[in-house]
């Protein structure tokens, strides 16, 4: 579309965004602006306004309904998604998730989440994109503009300093002015300047003394006033506290409801004096002009009329997965494997894939490919053997494999009153989102019941998850029939908090048992919004640990190869909490030890969504990172492990020890959170502290060899010519990164300034061009409170690393 086009398109939908709040009272637009549950806003028929969908993101498109009984296409995590470093990927990514929405009726995705990985502790890093800013800034506007060219709409998140889980209800984050424009804010310009998102989402911290659902400086003067963002502000669920402040600091929607600071709330302050009905006006306008731009809005044509051509979800997850791959070692060629060699899977996580994080990013793919099921699928027969050789789990899971179940609601008297499917022992059902025929004010048990048919002989133990009272039965004998109570005051306890053990019983493989948990349902009166959530959770016979080292050692002293699978757990990557250390869980460290000793040709793939320490890296062949990669994540690892496609990741964030770690803390002290480190975090932070970390910034090894032959600057471009020097056809991340010949003690020694992919065959050469934008060289001044162009002397560098620089030409500004 022509700009003219374009800009016409847009006047027409304000007039009629105009004409509709024209004809709102004061009590309509009040309650437009609050959540009329879990996940919508209400209709208002006499606008010829439909109700607004919401749903959570950032790797598929859940909907409103929290059960595997509606499937998603599961992408891999965000890491991996940045791991990348192809905006144009990140694009696709965004119309594949945009198609997903509209299927399930979902007009707005609330992702991406662009904060900053600024401590390895951050539970939560798997579901944002990286370190640096102008990646992560990169990243998340082709993720926007993806999603918006199906017609959807997005909300980035979390504004602002939403970098840690420990008391993210509470925190005040203590940011200087500096850090945060040019860290922090950093990507939610990019993406407003390049992407112009519909949406953003405001975190529920404070920063420096005021929560971001009341900041007027963040959302009403920059985000807004110097950006000129214009689309909604919606609040995190639960985070607006203030009807007054909330409007007044520039938040135009409350979620979730019917319980909100807004709507009668909202319009009582009005007519009391308290907040000016223009300030409501406002705010409605947006909300009505997102609702033009999905098309919901009676009148008004949408951004996008016709959906773009179909995507097929299942082979893009796979693309995703393998380019996002890290291959971070491979010593003697170990990697791709020989043909016809003979592979020792090893690892729990081969069998029992973990392809995604824990918290709101969960959705329910149709199907999961494991490492085992891709090896088994992609290796001639005969030639791949499995052990498991170490579990990581070390806490309960949900119940999920050898588990039938069913829901089935009663009300106070014993009556059934409806039933559903539970494909798992997780329940999590928000707001209206009930079984046919059940409502809250009827609803007094949920049952979960059915059969479990176990795979090991031995004692299994089961557990919940929840909070309130419960009964457990297994095989006919009751085993907890009391209340259970939350280990601490989250609201989101019964979602992220740890299952609670309940009873051992001994059984036989292949025997079923019938299983019982019941749950008496009692929401009290006065909770924003009506969540009943609890699950039943089971772990296996726990064998002795020794015995299955010993059982991998021998698989791989008897193959070619020994690939091994390591992973994190829910308990330990996970959206409510942060981490305690950078430790693989259980006895995995002392797996892969063993194996490598007894196979030299031992390959390591490493399934976690953000940085793990790695003790035993210099003895193995090959590291592999895979991060939580999503549904097709075993067919993209056999593709990498055969050669079928080469890995194609760079690392988005330092891989390092928690020891060396220069920015570590996470857990406030009496309430606050100072980011003492200012703008030096990330490989900034290891730079200044001249530390080694395990693997820098920016590093990744692909199955070719690249030569840089050139760099040249023309004006501010950085032209780079490189050749495949290699045998096989592959593609190359040219990073280029800008250093100060005086850097001093307030900038970093130097930083990226953007990057490109070449693709070339054996022989080849490629020219890449890399713009360096004006902020580049700037920083924040604190005390005009302005952007300052740093004149001097600084050094450009091409390479394939932040520590990897081949090529380098200085320039004057």
């Amino acid at each position: 579309m022509a700009v003219t086009d374009k800009a016409r398109a847009d006047e027409a939908r304000e007039a009629v965004v105009e004409a509709a709040l024209g004809r709102l009272g004061l009590d309509a637009k009040a309650r437009l602006l609050a959540g009329q549950d879990m996940w919508t806003l209400p209709a208002l028929p006499e606008i010829g306004l439909k109700s607004l969908v919401m749903s959570d993101g950032p790797i598929g498109v859940r909907g409103v309904r929290w059960t595997a009984d509606d499937p998603s296409v599961a992408l891999p995590s965000p890491t991996a998604l940045a791991a990348a470093w192809d905006p144009e990927l990140a694009r696709r990514a965004g119309g594949l998730l945009a198609q997903e929405a509209r299927r399930k009726g979902v007009h707005v995705l609330l992702a991406p989440t662009v904060n900053l990985h600024r401590s390895p502790l951050g539970g939560r890093h798997f579901e944002a994109y990286s370190e640096d800013p102008c990646l992560t800034g990169a990243i998340g506007a082709g993720y926007v503009i993806g999603v918006q060219s199906g017609g959807v709409g997005t909300t980035v998140k979390h504004f602002v300093a939403n970098d840690a889980e420990t008391d993210r209800f509470t925190v005040d984050n203590l940011v200087c002015e500096r850090a945060l424009r040019e860290l922090y804010l950093a990507p939610f310009e990019a993406i407003v300047e390049k992407a112009r998102p519909w949406g953003i989402m405001t975190a529920y911290n404070k920063v420096n003394g005021t929560t971001m659902t009341e900041h007027h400086h963040l959302v009403d003067e920059v985000l807004r006033g110097e950006w000129g963002f214009d689309g909604i502000n919606v609040s995190d669920w639960m985070a607006a506290r203030d009807t007054v402040g909330a409007i007044g600091g520039g938040l135009d929607v409350a979620m979730p409801g019917p319980r909100t600071v807004y709507g009668a709330a909202l319009a009582q302050a009005v007519r009391d004096g308290e907040v000016a009905e223009t300030a409501v006006d406002a705010a409605v306008r947006r909300v009505l002009r997102l609702a033009a731009r999905v098309g919901i809005l009676d009148g008004a044509e949408p951004v996008v009329a016709e959906p773009p051509a179909p995507v097929d979800g299942e082979a893009l997850a796979r693309e995703i997965a393998r380019r996002s791959l890290v291959l971070v070692r491979n010593e003697n060629a170990a990697l791709p494997l020989k043909p016809n060699g003979t592979v020792a899977l090893i690892g729990a996580a081969a069998r029992d894939a973990r392809v995604l994080g824990g918290g709101s990013a969960t959705v329910f793919p149709a199907r999961i490919v494991s490492p085992l099921d891709g090896l088994t699928a992609a290796l001639p027969e005969g030639t791949l053997t499995y052990t498991v050789g170490a579990d990581p789990a070390t806490e309960l899971a949900v119940a999920a494999r050898g588990f039938a179940l069913e829901a089935v609601c009663r009300d106070a008297e014993g009556t059934v009153i409806g039933t559903r499917s539970a494909p798992g022992g997780l329940i999590q059902w928000m707001g209206s989102d009930l079984p046919d025929g059940v409502t809250h004010d009827t609803l007094h048990t949920v049952e979960l019941t059915g059969t479990f048919t176990p795979r090991e002989s031995g004692p299994h133990t089961f557990g919940i998850k929840g909070m309130g009272a419960f009964t457990l039965t297994v095989d006919g004998t009751p085993y907890f029939d009391e209340a259970q109570r939350p280990g601490k005051e989250d609201p989101f306890e019964a979602f992220f908090g740890a299952p609670v053990p309940r009873a051992e019983v001994e059984l036989t493989a292949g025997r079923p048992v019938d299983v019982s948990l019941t749950h008496v349902v009692q929401l009290p009166d006065d909770i924003p919004m009506k969540v009943i959530a609890f699950a039943l959770a089971h772990s296996a016979p726990r064998r002795d640990p020794d015995e299955l080292i010993s059982e991998a050692v021998e698989a791989a002293r008897n193959a070619d190869t020994a690939v091994v699978v390591v992973a994190t757990t829910d308990r330990v990557e996970s959206e409510g909490f942060d981490r305690t250390d950078l430790r693989l869980p259980g006895r995995q460290d002392d797996l892969v030890r063993a194996v490598a000793a007894a196979n030299p040709n031992t390959v390591v793939v490493v399934n976690s969504g953000s940085p793990v320490e790695l003790p035993w890296r210099d003895q193995v062949a090959a590291v592999l990172l895979s991060w939580f990669p999503g549904q097709e994540g075993g067919a993209a690892l056999a593709d990498v492990l055969t050669g079928a496609h080469e890995p194609g990741g760079r690392l988005p964030t330092t891989w390092g020890s928690l020891a060396d770690a220069p920015v570590s803390q996470v857990t406030p002290a009496e309430g606050e959170l100072s980011y003492t480190e200012g703008v030096f975090i990330g490989y900034r932070a290891w730079d200044r502290a001249g530390r080694t970390p395990s693997y820098p910034f920016g590093h990744g090894l692909g199955y070719t060899d690249w030569t840089y032959e050139s760099l040249q600057l023309d004006g501010t471009t950085a032209r780079v010519r490189l050749r495949n020097t290699g045998e096989r056809a592959g593609r190359e991340v040219v990073q280029v990164y800008v250093a100060p010949a005086e850097p001093g003690t307030h900038r970093p020694a130097r930083w990226l300034a953007g990057f490109a992919g070449a693709q070339a065959g054996p022989g080849e050469s490629v020219e890449v061009t890399v713009e360096l934008p004006r902020r580049t060289f700037e920083v924040w001044d604190e005390t005009a409170k302005s952007w300052a162009f740093v004149k001097g002397s600084y050094e450009i560098t091409a390479g394939r690393s932040i520590a990897d620089r081949r090529l380098a030409v200085p320039i004057n500004v």
